[in-house]
């Protein structure tokens, strides 16, 4: 499954009454996405340099992709 299907899908199973044209979960996951995305990316770093920071870049790359459409393992 991928990241944005399974965001829309709680969206809609939420109490939060969505009153607006097709396509509103949508709309409504964007803004989140984004949010995970600049916080994901605020956890990179640009030199790995022990097995730790390796293995955090990986990580980072793994989560981006997966927001960028890839699917989630499971």
């Amino acid at each position: 499954m991928k990241f944005r299907e399974m965001l829309t899908q709680a969206i809609r199973r939420s109490e939060i009454p969505l009153r607006f044209e097709p396509g509103a979960e949508e709309s409504v996951a964007e803004p989140v996405t984004e949010c995970l995305r600049a916080w994901i990316e605020s956890h990179d770093r640009p030199q790995a340099s022990d097995d730790f920071e390796r293995g955090r870049k990986a990580a980072v790359q793994q989560l981006l992709a997966e927001l960028n459409g890839a699917e989630i393992a499971e």
